[in-house]
């Protein structure tokens, strides 16, 4: 059997969105900032597109910005309400995506902004006290919190946190990567000036992705070149792909209900068969339904002689997970998230992430095999 738990790091393209894809591929070949008929036909496909994510988010077209992805929506976020704001603070947490946590690291290292990593629970939850203190010294602060983190899947309340940045006189970006196209976001309710989006984390095609600019907030370009969105990012647009995350994230809202319905049975089946079956087995991050991703479980298992080869032993058996963030895969630091909510280190951490083409028969597979692996004398 092969297994594919990896869907945080990435997810299987929509079958349905690569048809949407295909005559832009094929087809529509037009450059869609040529004034002829063959670009305005593309072009009239990438507005559609930034129509329909507007929509969804219940925010109005201007606020989308396509980019290449969730990493370039971050990086633009912080680096632009810097520079246009005059920012000299950034609040933020130590878990956050690389995306996020470099970016501010490279403005401190510059001399640009200095920063406060705001405290965290032991399940990686914002300390909102400690929040509403470093705003109060800090004014004209930006704020920069993901909603759920990618690899331990807590999720933190960013319309409290967006509320109290507002009272503050603060702004507000989240990396909203993990949770677009999983959970409802309405704009017009959310006191939250940048969110980002990519479309691979939610069966869209990867190298493509779009940043919300609320319109109260005002950015110079980021990229420069041609007049392409709005003359804020120059250079072609990556036009079957928007045309895919426009897709994607439709179809994400159209099945919602039953997609949570569904992988959350497959989380708590795993975490249920894993304390059955693994003595001294636990958990990282809050696995609550209400406090935690539905799509992301991040394992603890006992120190043994295996755990170094755990991963491996895993791909040899058909079954894909991760040891933590994708971009971080290969590093000898360990997981900056573990470490940031104070693991342990001698336990290693395994993530293991789902999607709506992951079944009950691929979590009891899993589990047998890691029962395999830790507690060989369980199936002796």
């Amino acid at each position: 059997m092969k297994v594919y738990f990896d869907n945080a790091a990435t997810t299987p393209l929509d079958p349905d969105v690569f048809e949407e894809m295909k005559p832009l591929m094929l087809d529509m070949y037009g450059n869609p900032s040529s004034t002829h008929a063959h670009g305005r036909e593309v072009r009239t496909k990438i507005e559609y597109a930034r129509r329909k994510v507007a929509e969804l988010l219940n925010t109005v077209p201007a606020e989308i910005f396509f980019t290449s992805g969730g990493t370039e929506a971050d990086n633009t976020a912080i680096r632009c309400t810097v520079e246009a704001y005059d920012i000299k603070h950034i609040i933020t947490t130590s878990i956050e995506h690389h995306a996020v946590g470099h970016t501010v690291e490279r403005l401190v290292a510059q001399g640009k902004v200095k920063a406060s990593y705001v405290e965290l629970d032991g399940q990686g939850h914002v300390n909102m006290d400690h929040l509403e203190q470093l705003l109060k010294s800090n004014p004209n602060s930006l704020v920069s919190i993901m909603h759920a983190n990618n690899e331990i899947g807590t999720i933190n309340d960013i319309e409290q946190i967006g509320d109290l940045a507002k009272e503050y006189g603060a702004t507000f970006h989240s990396d909203t990567v993990q949770t677009m196209g999983h959970y409802v976001h309405d704009l017009k309710k959310l006191n939250c000036q940048f969110i980002v989006g990519a479309a691979h984390k939610f069966h869209g095609p990867k190298g493509v992705g779009f940043l919300r600019v609320c319109k109260s907030r005002t950015i110079g370009r980021f990229i420069e070149g041609g007049g392409q969105e709005r003359n804020h990012r120059g250079g072609t647009e990556n036009v079957y792909g928007i045309v895919g995350l426009a897709k994607a994230l439709e179809i994400a809202y159209a099945e919602m209900e039953s997609h949570q319905k569904h992988v959350q049975s497959l989380k708590t089946r795993m975490i249920e068969k894993l304390r059955e079956n693994i003595p001294g087995v636990e958990f990282n991050g809050d696995i609550s339904p209400e406090g935690s991703l539905y799509t992301v479980l991040n394992v603890s298992f006992p120190p043994h002689e295996n755990n170094g080869m755990l991963l491996f032993s895993l791909d040899i058996n058909g079954i894909s997970a991760s040891g933590g963030s994708a971009c971080s895969s290969g590093a000898n630091k360990g997981s900056h998230v573990l470490n940031g909510i104070k693991a342990d280190p001698n336990r290693q951490g395994i993530r293991f992430s789902f999607s709506k083409y992951n079944t009950i028969e691929e979590v009891d597979y899993t589990v047998n095999k890691l029962v395999e692996i830790l507690v060989p004398e369980a199936v002796s």
